[in-house]
């Protein structure tokens, strides 16, 4: 009968795996300008998080202080159980670095390099730097051009891609360092809307292979199939850390869900 089950016991803090990322009370100021008031944010590895919000409510520079592109004032950044960044403290460097080499990141613009090709621009990632012969570096650049789908034009140069070709090049490039934690900040929103499908398919065929990923984005369908959770962000803070079934729900007596529901255009 059933009595051989095994049970199952919960995840207890201290056994099994830690988060892949835990945001600690992340504080960010421009001068006087506070952009982050104390954002707090664990994200399981495996976890899909899509962060949406108003313009200037702190999504980028949240985004960007995960990987050390800006500097915490207060709190702390917790990579896979061991700490990572913390505001108002010296970093140590090694640390910092080892840590942002398991994070990749796509940005809004494409970054690459212009007068290299596609296949250049991935070999030149910093991660292949000493991982296996140049046999090995080459395989692993023709592989990942072939998981965005852009074998094809390996010698191409970005200036010869349309703008969704160029972010799926920057998605492979980022891929190359085999990173644990993928960061998107807008990747669709410099593009032309015929093109964004392809760019959020590579993105989805991440997700369905279980990469952690944390996402900025405007793509509000495309948010709720593909997270495990939504977070919205407002002046600063994160208001509302829910579900996409929550969200979907019209029935929901909670006016913050109701709020997001409505910035979403969910509501009839």
């Amino acid at each position: 009968g059933l009595g051989s089950a095994p049970v199952v016991a919960p995840a207890v803090r201290g056994h099994g795996a830690p988060p892949a990322l835990e945001l600690q009370n992340i504080h960010k100021a421009y001068g006087s300008h506070a952009v982050l008031k104390g954002v707090n944010l664990t994200v399981g590895a495996g976890d899909v998080i899509s962060i949406i919000g108003p313009s200037g409510s702190g999504k980028t520079s949240l985004i960007r202080t995960v990987n050390a592109l800006e500097r915490l004032d207060r709190g702390e950044i917790v990579l896979f159980g061991e700490s990572y960044l913390q505001g108002a403290a010296p970093q140590d460097a090694a640390r910092v670095r080892q840590g942002i080499r398991r994070i990749g990141m796509v940005f809004q613009g494409f970054n690459l390099f212009p007068h290299l090709t596609v296949q250049q621009n991935i070999l030149l990632a910093p991660g292949l730097h000493g991982q296996g012969s140049a046999a090995d570096q080459h395989a692993t650049a023709l592989r990942l051009l072939d998981k965005v789908g852009l074998l094809a034009h390996l010698h191409k140069y970005p200036h010869q891609l349309s703008g969704g070709q160029q972010q799926r090049v920057a998605i492979a490039r980022a891929l190359a360092l085999r990173p644990d934690v993928m960061l998107f900040d807008e990747p669709t929103s410099a593009l032309d809307p015929e093109l964004v499908g392809d760019v959020l398919k590579v993105i989805q065929d991440l997700a369905a292979e279980g990469m952690t990923m944390l996402i900025v984005t405007h793509e509000m369908e495309f948010a709720l199939q593909i997270s495990d959770r939504i977070v919205f962000m407002e002046n600063g803070l994160l208001q509302v850390d829910v579900t996409p079934e929550r969200l979907r729900q019209s029935d929901s007596a909670d006016e913050a869900v109701e709020r997001v529901r409505r910035f979403m255009q969910l509501t009839p």
